[in-house]
């Protein structure tokens, strides 16, 4: 016994219009991306000319800095201007980055925490060391955040001497 087989036209007029309309609009998307006025994508690695060009390094005084007990992941992800993902591979990799975490795996930084990222960041990014550099420097100098403290305020007393002398 032969079954007769049904087939179906899903493909109607009105259908064939939509696809039309879809395939111009598609061209003209295509023609868009050929033009200099690209417009950049928020994702992906950022690049290493805005990473310098752009240091906008947001991290309050140490007053300010411990008056909270713990940061959110997110909030020092916008401190440094890094993606999470970026903050979490550090975590992995740098053995002084030590967060807590909840029942829920979300991460709190503590305020030590954020200066080592702080120190970390400097490390990588102005300084252009590599990961396994950055590792071997940490280790080399027990003493290096206190180094670092001391450059960082130097390098503001010398700004405050600078503008003070150019008030003069």
């Amino acid at each position: 016994m032969a079954v007769a087989q049904k087939t179906f036209d899903f493909n109607d007029s009105s259908q064939k219009k939509h696809d039309k309309k879809m395939s111009a609009e598609k061209k003209e998307a295509r023609r868009n991306l050929n033009s200099p006025e690209k417009i950049k994508s928020p994702r992906g690695r950022k690049n290493l000319k805005d990473i310098i060009d752009n240091d906008s390094i947001v991290i309050p005084e140490d007053e300010i800095l411990f008056k909270k007990v713990y940061y959110s992941i997110g909030d020092v992800s916008k401190m440094f201007n890094e993606n999470a993902s970026l903050i979490r591979y550090w975590e992995n990799e740098f053995d002084i980055l030590k967060p807590k975490k909840n029942s829920k795996g979300d991460r709190f930084f503590r305020p030590e925490d954020v200066k080592n990222l702080k120190l970390i960041h400097h490390l990588l990014r102005q300084r252009k060391y590599t990961i396994e550099g950055a590792k071997e420097f940490l280790k080399s100098n027990k003493t290096a955040a206190e180094k670092f403290e001391m450059i960082r305020s130097l390098q503001k007393l010398k700004s405050f001497l600078n503008e003070l002398k150019a008030s003069l």
